[in-house]
């Protein structure tokens, strides 16, 4: 009884503080959200991330961020998965790895988030970070991305068709109808590679 009680509560402080920081009040929305994010709280530990990232209500700290980021990540939180990823690409407040960047978005990828998703697309069709090039892959990435509201994923899935066979396409939109989130991402293609 005292943990649910306890849960409703932190609950309530999280969306007190996302309320805040929505409503641009930074101050209130740090102060709520940072016992959460100290307590483990996924979803404090990312937005108190984004807070540092972009110097909201904080001094801007990118290791901060990246600290908090890494945490949320680690406890599955997609948005802080990709966020991590990102990070790793550009090389922002740790040595840039495209390697890791690609463990990360993969990370997001697979519980559907479009971005992560259209990211590594871009990976694959442009063999990026050790990625293979892999049309089918990028395709059908690019097709999941333009499902969950990816505009870029879109246009980028009508471009590479473009350079793709028949065949090659319709292994894309194969993969891409099998797949459900939750479930790994193929990482080679029958008839995409090269």
């Amino acid at each position: 009884m005292f943990a649910l009680a306890l849960h409703g509560s932190a609950i309530a402080g999280f969306a007190e503080g996302a309320s805040a920081y929505n409503n641009r009040n930074y101050a209130l929305a740090y102060k709520e959200i940072l016992p959460l994010a100290r307590a483990g709280n996924p979803d404090a530990e990312h937005l108190l991330g984004l807070m540092y990232y972009m110097g909201r209500g904080v001094q801007q700290d990118y290791k901060q961020a990246l600290m908090w980021h890494r945490r949320a990540a680690m406890q599955g939180k997609a948005d802080a998965q990709y966020v991590v990823g990102a990070m790793y690409y550009t090389g922002n407040a740790v040595i840039q790895d495209h390697k890791q960047a690609v463990t990360w978005f993969r990370k997001a990828a697979e519980q559907g988030h479009a971005e992560a998703q259209q990211v590594l697309g871009l990976m694959y069709r442009y063999h990026i970070g050790g990625m293979p090039q892999d049309n089918v892959i990028a395709y059908m990435l690019w097709n999941l991305a333009a499902a969950g509201g990816n505009a870029n994923a879109a246009e980028q899935r009508a471009a590479v068709a473009k350079k793709m066979t028949p065949e090659q396409i319709e292994e894309g939109q194969a993969l891409s109808a099998a797949w459900r989130p939750g479930k790994p991402l193929p990482r080679t293609s029958r008839t995409g590679g090269g």
